[in-house]
């Protein structure tokens, strides 16, 4: 299992918003930075699982280090470590049928998490099953 930073911004008009500085692109927020937090890393286990289903590398975690002397990140008002679970099983693309406005719903909710369709679907599967 790797450890990667997540950025926390915010200012007096915005959400919190997360931002991963070793996944351009993969961002999440809300209101609640406890939120934030739980959301932050659905996000980052979608993303990666998106690269992965394309074949993209997953980087090598930066050092806080690094990131906290990166200017870039000067607003930022916190880290989180977020863990990305190594995925074990071969990832299989499915055909599936749905009804129109529950298709747009999942992909509203996944946006708003910062998550792809099928990581999306991949995590509410798994609720279900372990609840």
């Amino acid at each position: 299992m790797s450890n990667y930073i997540a950025v926390v911004h915010k200012n007096s008009s915005s959400d919190y918003g997360v931002s991963f500085p070793d996944f351009p692109g993969c961002i999440t927020g809300d209101k609640s930075i406890d939120t934030v937090k739980d959301l932050s890393s659905e996000a980052l286990s979608g993303h990666i699982q998106t690269m992965r289903e394309f074949g993209e590398k997953i980087p090598n975690p930066t050092k806080l280090d690094d990131i906290v002397a990166d200017q870039d990140y000067s607003d930022a008002i916190a880290f989180f470590v977020v863990s990305a679970p190594e995925v074990k099983s071969k990832t299989v693309r499915v055909n599936i049928t749905l009804p129109e406005n529950i298709l747009h719903q999942i992909d509203v909710t996944a946006k708003k998490r910062g998550m792809s369709r099928s990581s999306f679907l991949t995590h509410a599967a798994q609720n279900v099953m372990h609840s």
